[in-house]
């Protein structure tokens, strides 16, 4: 039978399942018997890639079906410090799991770069969960952040960006439209300092993911990154959204607001 691995960033993990991608997102945003809930965000990974810190033997031996036939949903195989030691070539597809396990799948695309200087809000998920405003633009942000040059920085980080609106150009606009971010007065005051403040290009917004991502709010998609090398999973615009994925849209939507 099929193996599956896959890489979870919330929380960070490495899972071996025979499990298809849609059904073991399923499975992990909802468990068996739904009675518990969570988003989830996962990378399929091709297995078999040269390491010293997970167990393929582990993998084969115990990702086989019950007793009773049933299929093994999940086997653990690390959950410390994973992200920076699976190689950027061995991430496959990424997928967003709706908090009633609706599961989008997204293919990695080359970044189109940025037009215009603006502001910017990220949401850290690996191996950090901090929302933070920046001047800088996706591929400067990751380089800045796996800088070991740097007094901070990781070996590997993924993120994506969140919608600013108006505010991306004038954080001091009075139209927000419909941006469902707690705080507004926080996220303003952190992007006025970063447009008063040239030496700076970084502001913490939160210290930590809290509650769930509204994924409506993702501006472009997530990004992957070590220095130079960076990997861009696109979300589908609204209207493609709307027209061939509307079940998870529509749960995406409705997920509870952090």
């Amino acid at each position: 039978m099929d193996k599956y691995l896959y890489l979870s960033l919330i929380p960070e993990s490495l899972i071996a399942s025979q499990l298809p991608p849609e059904e073991f997102g399923n499975y992990y945003a909802v468990g068996t018997r739904k009675r518990s809930r969570g988003q989830a965000v996962f990378f399929e990974v091709e297995p078999g890639f040269p390491t010293d810190g997970f167990s393929w033997e582990v993998m084969e031996r115990r990702t086989v079906p019950h007793e009773d036939g049933r299929l093994k949903r999940s086997v653990y195989l690390s959950v410390y410090r994973v992200l920076e030691r699976v190689p950027m070539e061995a991430l496959k597809k990424l997928y967003l799991a709706t908090d009633d396990g609706r599961v989008l799948g997204i293919d990695k695309a080359d970044y189109p770069g940025d037009l215009a200087r603006t502001l910017h809000l990220y949401q850290e998920f690996c191996p950090m969960t901090p929302r933070v405003a920046s001047s800088l633009n996706p591929s400067e942000f990751c380089r800045q952040i796996t800088n070991p040059a740097n007094a901070i920085s990781v070996p590997k980080i993924v993120f994506c960006e969140l919608m600013l609106e108006k505010l991306a150009h004038d954080p001091e606009a009075s139209d927000i439209g419909d941006l469902p971010y707690r705080n507004i007065g926080h996220l303003r005051d952190c992007l006025m300092e970063l447009q008063a403040k040239t030496d700076k290009t970084t502001k913490q917004v939160d210290r930590a993911l809290s509650g769930q991502v509204l994924f409506r709010t993702i501006k472009n998609g997530f990004f992957v990154g070590n220095g130079e090398d960076m990997l861009y999973y696109p979300l589908p615009p609204r209207e493609r959204l709307e027209r061939e994925y509307f079940e998870w849209w529509r749960s995406a939507l409705t997920t509870f607001i952090d």
